[in-house]
């Protein structure tokens, strides 16, 4: 099969992946074996790529936004309620222990012992991947398969970052950077009742901040016209967490989306965190995060702003993200 592997982790323009032919993979017991359809292009595997994340598994296979059908069972799947031709959904969270006390307390986003696709274990950009059955997903009617790979991860994590950032019901968010997560977040709070305040620095994607309804579009560090009662940072850029943090109204909450983020300047006590204002991280997703989110997505159409690319163009993919060429989420058909 044709994949992409991160063989020299490095900026994106001194090519850190190599395109090979690699035998097709076997589905262990209690994995499946999917045909890939889509893969969406994220900001993390950027982040692999490059050596930002250390490298967990040499010549790693990037990718954990994977739309896939079934086409074999491992050994011992019986009891999870898959079969071969199956549309099934591949996330970053690929494995916990399920025995220590973070998984225990349903915290399993917190294991030690966590392992997770296109990181620890192959991932899409691949026309071939696996997946332990308990971790694969079932995905929502009416999204075609570039459309419902975005979902996967972009939208998963945007809708856990929303509830760590605790927005009141009808409250204000602010939303920093407006990539593919963001702009999915964005219309989730919306259906929910909530004001939303885009900051980016993209003039492509405040127009389709706009198209989407929002309240306002401004700068990436420009203040918003009013006090936040939530807010979240998608951008990877640690200078912004202080204008997010005065934008905060009285006992606001930042949520902090990124796997990875640039250093954070040095805060101002009085202007940035008095009167109970918090920020919060956000790592990886429950499965209960994902099967909520998917349910909603269901429930609730989505709109996705995607842009193909061929899985041989995947480096081009992750150069386009790194230099903020298109508004949405970039999917790989192979």
């Amino acid at each position: 099969m044709l994949c992409w592997q991160v063989r020299r982790p490095g900026p994106i323009n001194s090519g850190p992946m190599d395109k090979v032919r690699t035998a097709v993979p076997g589905p262990a017991p209690g994995e499946l074996l999917v045909r890939v359809l889509a893969c969406g292009v994220c900001r993390t595997d950027l982040h692999v790529a490059e050596g930002d994340l250390p490298v967990h598994r040499a010549g790693v296979v990037p990718g954990h936004e994977v739309v896939g059908e079934v086409i074999a069972l491992g050994s011992a799947t019986a009891g999870e309620g898959f079969a071969v031709g199956d549309r099934v959904g591949i996330a970053w969270l690929r494995h916990t222990c399920g025995g220590c006390k973070f998984c225990l307390r349903g915290a399993e986003n917190l294991c030690p012992r966590a392992s997770y696709t296109g990181w620890d274990a192959d991932g899409g950009y691949a026309e071939f991947a696996c997946v332990p059955a308990g971790y694969a997903l079932r995905l929502p009617e009416g999204y075609s398969d570039a459309d419902a790979a975005p979902l996967l991860c972009a939208g998963i994590i945007g809708y856990r970052a929303l509830r760590r950032a605790s927005l009141p019901r009808a409250g204000r968010l602010g939303i920093y950077g407006f990539g593919g997560s963001a702009h999915i977040a964005a219309q989730i709070a919306s259906a929910q009742g909530a004001e939303v305040h885009v900051m980016t620095r993209d003039a492509a994607a405040r127009e389709l901040a706009t198209a989407l309804g929002a309240a306002s579009v401004q700068g990436a560090a420009d203040p918003p016209p009013v006090r936040l009662d939530s807010a979240i940072l998608f951008a990877p850029v640690g200078d912004l967490v202080l204008p997010a943090l005065e934008a905060l109204d009285r006992g606001g909450v930042l949520a902090i989306a990124g796997i990875h983020l640039s250093d954070i300047p040095s805060l101002n006590y009085q202007r940035h965190l008095f009167q109970e204002r918090q920020i919060r991280s956000v790592t990886a997703n429950t499965r209960v995060d994902a099967h909520e989110f998917l349910e909603l997505a269901g429930e609730r159409r989505i709109h996705l702003t995607t842009r193909g690319y061929s899985l041989d163009t995947a480096d081009r993919a992750l150069n386009d993200l790194a230099h903020g060429r298109f508004t949405g989420a970039a999917v790989l058909i192979p």
